[in-house]
Protein backbone atom coordinates (compact mmCIF):
# COMPACT_ATOMS: atom_id res chain seq x y z
CA UNK A 1 0.00 0.00 0.00
CA UNK A 2 1.88 3.25 -0.93
CA UNK A 3 0.72 5.47 2.18
CA UNK A 4 1.74 3.28 4.97
CA UNK A 5 3.99 4.46 6.88
CA UNK A 6 7.24 2.30 7.02
CA UNK A 7 9.67 3.69 9.43
CA UNK A 8 11.86 5.17 6.88
CA UNK A 9 11.00 8.62 5.16
CA UNK A 10 10.31 9.30 1.33
CA UNK A 11 12.57 12.22 -0.30
CA UNK A 12 9.50 14.10 -0.62
CA UNK A 13 9.01 13.62 3.09
CA UNK A 14 12.57 14.53 4.25
CA UNK A 15 13.07 17.44 1.88
CA UNK A 16 9.57 18.58 3.63
CA UNK A 17 10.21 17.76 7.22
CA UNK A 18 13.93 19.43 6.61
CA UNK A 19 12.13 22.91 4.96
CA UNK A 20 8.89 23.41 6.30
CA UNK A 21 7.44 22.16 9.93
CA UNK A 22 4.25 22.84 8.67
CA UNK A 23 4.83 19.98 5.63
CA UNK A 24 6.43 17.93 8.65
CA UNK A 25 3.07 17.87 10.62
CA UNK A 26 0.59 17.43 7.60
CA UNK A 27 2.17 14.83 6.19
CA UNK A 28 2.23 12.78 9.71
CA UNK A 29 -1.53 12.52 9.21
CA UNK A 30 -1.29 10.81 5.51
CA UNK A 31 -2.49 7.55 7.32
CA UNK A 32 -5.51 8.61 8.44
CA UNK A 33 -6.43 10.45 5.34
CA UNK A 34 -5.49 7.35 2.66
CA UNK A 35 -7.97 5.28 5.28
CA UNK A 36 -10.57 8.21 4.90
CA UNK A 37 -10.48 8.44 1.37
CA UNK A 38 -10.56 4.50 0.85
CA UNK A 39 -13.48 4.78 2.87
CA UNK A 40 -14.97 7.38 0.39
CA UNK A 41 -13.87 6.31 -3.01
CA UNK A 42 -13.89 2.71 -2.46
CA UNK A 43 -10.68 2.04 -4.92
CA UNK A 44 -6.98 2.35 -4.13
CA UNK A 45 -6.16 4.66 -6.91
CA UNK A 46 -9.35 6.85 -6.32
CA UNK A 47 -8.03 6.91 -2.64
CA UNK A 48 -4.51 7.72 -3.77
CA UNK A 49 -5.68 10.56 -6.25
CA UNK A 50 -7.56 11.75 -3.41
CA UNK A 51 -4.83 12.20 -1.17
CA UNK A 52 -3.16 13.81 -3.52
CA UNK A 53 -5.06 16.18 -4.04
CA UNK A 54 -5.65 17.34 -0.94
CA UNK A 55 -2.29 17.32 -0.19
CA UNK A 56 -1.69 19.64 -3.19
CA UNK A 57 -4.50 22.10 -2.04
CA UNK A 58 -3.43 21.93 2.49
CA UNK A 59 0.55 22.79 0.77
CA UNK A 60 -1.47 25.73 -1.42
CA UNK A 61 -3.27 27.24 1.48
CA UNK A 62 -1.30 25.99 4.11
CA UNK A 63 -1.01 30.46 4.88
CA UNK A 64 -4.66 30.04 5.97
CA UNK A 65 -3.98 27.30 8.40
CA UNK A 66 -4.60 29.09 11.82
CA UNK A 67 -1.39 27.38 14.11
CA UNK A 68 -2.50 26.19 17.24
CA UNK A 69 -6.01 24.67 15.77
CA UNK A 70 -6.31 21.09 15.17
CA UNK A 71 -4.05 20.06 11.68
CA UNK A 72 -5.83 16.65 11.30
CA UNK A 73 -9.44 18.42 11.26
CA UNK A 74 -8.24 20.60 8.40
CA UNK A 75 -6.76 18.21 6.23
CA UNK A 76 -9.96 15.72 6.61
CA UNK A 77 -11.92 18.79 5.69
CA UNK A 78 -10.38 19.65 2.30
CA UNK A 79 -9.91 15.78 1.64
CA UNK A 80 -14.00 15.70 2.02
CA UNK A 81 -14.85 19.08 0.03
CA UNK A 82 -12.47 17.95 -2.76
CA UNK A 83 -14.28 14.25 -2.38
CA UNK A 84 -17.82 16.16 -3.00
CA UNK A 85 -16.69 18.53 -5.41
CA UNK A 86 -15.29 15.12 -7.79
CA UNK A 87 -18.47 13.75 -7.04
CA UNK A 88 -20.52 16.91 -8.01
CA UNK A 89 -18.50 16.79 -11.19
CA UNK A 90 -18.79 13.30 -12.18
CA UNK A 91 -21.88 13.19 -11.87
CA UNK A 92 -22.11 16.37 -14.17
CA UNK A 93 -20.03 14.29 -16.66
CA UNK A 94 -21.89 11.07 -16.47
CA UNK A 95 -19.10 8.11 -17.54
CA UNK A 96 -20.60 5.89 -20.63
CA UNK A 97 -20.91 2.54 -18.91
CA UNK A 98 -21.05 -1.19 -20.85
CA UNK A 99 -23.13 -2.79 -18.61
CA UNK A 100 -22.80 -6.26 -19.81
CA UNK A 101 -18.93 -5.57 -19.58
CA UNK A 102 -19.60 -4.61 -16.19
CA UNK A 103 -21.45 -7.94 -15.04
CA UNK A 104 -18.81 -9.85 -16.81
CA UNK A 105 -16.40 -8.32 -14.55
CA UNK A 106 -18.55 -8.31 -11.40
CA UNK A 107 -19.23 -11.99 -11.92
CA UNK A 108 -15.45 -12.60 -12.32
CA UNK A 109 -14.33 -10.63 -9.04
CA UNK A 110 -17.28 -11.81 -6.77
CA UNK A 111 -16.22 -12.89 -3.46
CA UNK A 112 -12.85 -10.52 -3.81
CA UNK A 113 -12.30 -7.95 -0.73
CA UNK A 114 -12.31 -4.55 -2.01
CA UNK A 115 -9.02 -2.71 -0.70
CA UNK A 116 -10.95 -1.05 1.95
CA UNK A 117 -12.06 -4.50 3.57
CA UNK A 118 -8.86 -5.19 3.11
CA UNK A 119 -7.10 -3.06 5.00
CA UNK A 120 -9.93 -2.77 7.60
CA UNK A 121 -10.85 -6.23 8.27
CA UNK A 122 -6.84 -6.80 9.13
CA UNK A 123 -7.56 -4.91 12.42
CA UNK A 124 -11.35 -5.37 12.85
CA UNK A 125 -13.03 -8.97 13.41
CA UNK A 126 -15.65 -10.23 11.12
CA UNK A 127 -18.77 -9.53 13.50
CA UNK A 128 -17.66 -6.02 14.12
CA UNK A 129 -17.26 -5.51 10.05
CA UNK A 130 -20.40 -6.79 9.10
CA UNK A 131 -22.02 -4.35 11.70
CA UNK A 132 -19.85 -1.50 10.27
CA UNK A 133 -20.65 -2.46 6.79
CA UNK A 134 -24.56 -2.54 7.40
CA UNK A 135 -24.80 1.10 8.33
CA UNK A 136 -25.54 3.53 6.19
CA UNK A 137 -22.95 5.37 4.76
CA UNK A 138 -23.76 9.03 7.32
CA UNK A 139 -23.54 6.81 10.07
CA UNK A 140 -20.46 4.98 9.71
CA UNK A 141 -18.37 8.06 8.60
CA UNK A 142 -19.52 9.89 11.60
CA UNK A 143 -19.08 7.03 14.17
CA UNK A 144 -15.60 6.18 12.44
CA UNK A 145 -14.49 9.52 12.74
CA UNK A 146 -15.39 10.14 16.22
CA UNK A 147 -14.41 6.77 17.51
CA UNK A 148 -11.47 5.75 15.12
CA UNK A 149 -9.93 8.75 14.01
CA UNK A 150 -11.08 10.75 17.31
CA UNK A 151 -12.13 14.12 16.03
CA UNK A 152 -14.60 16.36 17.93
CA UNK A 153 -18.00 16.61 17.25
CA UNK A 154 -17.61 20.35 16.19
CA UNK A 155 -14.63 19.20 13.94
CA UNK A 156 -16.85 16.57 12.57
CA UNK A 157 -19.39 18.90 11.78
CA UNK A 158 -16.34 21.12 10.25
CA UNK A 159 -15.47 18.27 7.71
CA UNK A 160 -18.85 17.04 7.03
CA UNK A 161 -20.49 20.58 6.64
CA UNK A 162 -23.51 19.72 8.78
CA UNK A 163 -24.45 21.03 12.31
CA UNK A 164 -23.12 19.61 15.18
CA UNK A 165 -26.45 18.54 16.24
CA UNK A 166 -26.84 16.25 13.21
CA UNK A 167 -23.35 14.70 14.09
CA UNK A 168 -24.25 13.85 17.37
CA UNK A 169 -27.40 12.34 16.28
CA UNK A 170 -25.64 10.41 13.31
CA UNK A 171 -23.11 9.03 16.17
CA UNK A 172 -25.57 8.27 18.98
CA UNK A 173 -28.02 6.62 16.10
CA UNK A 174 -25.16 5.02 14.13
CA UNK A 175 -23.46 3.15 17.68
CA UNK A 176 -26.43 2.33 18.21
CA UNK A 177 -27.45 0.52 14.85
CA UNK A 178 -23.59 -0.69 15.49
CA UNK A 179 -24.18 -2.29 18.86
CA UNK A 180 -27.43 -4.08 17.53
CA UNK A 181 -25.61 -5.35 14.27
CA UNK A 182 -23.21 -6.73 16.80
CA UNK A 183 -25.43 -8.40 19.21
CA UNK A 184 -27.15 -9.90 16.37
CA UNK A 185 -24.24 -11.28 15.04
CA UNK A 186 -23.46 -12.73 17.97
CA UNK A 187 -26.64 -14.24 18.74
CA UNK A 188 -26.79 -16.03 15.46
CA UNK A 189 -22.91 -17.67 16.16
CA UNK A 190 -23.59 -18.70 19.62
CA UNK A 191 -26.80 -20.21 18.35
CA UNK A 192 -25.12 -21.92 15.42
CA UNK A 193 -21.90 -22.89 18.23
CA UNK A 194 -24.83 -24.56 20.21
CA UNK A 195 -26.43 -26.28 18.00
CA UNK A 196 -23.87 -28.45 17.37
Amino acid sequence: MPFRSSGRQTGAQAGASDADPFAEAALSHIDSLYGMALRLTRQAADAEDLVQDTYLKAFRASHQFARGTNLKAWLFTILHNTFRNVRRHDGRNPVEVDSETVDRVAADVQGEPSPEEILTRASLDADLQAALDALPEAFRQAVWMRDVDELSYAEIAGVLDVPIGTVMSRISRGRRALFEGLQQARGTSERRVASR
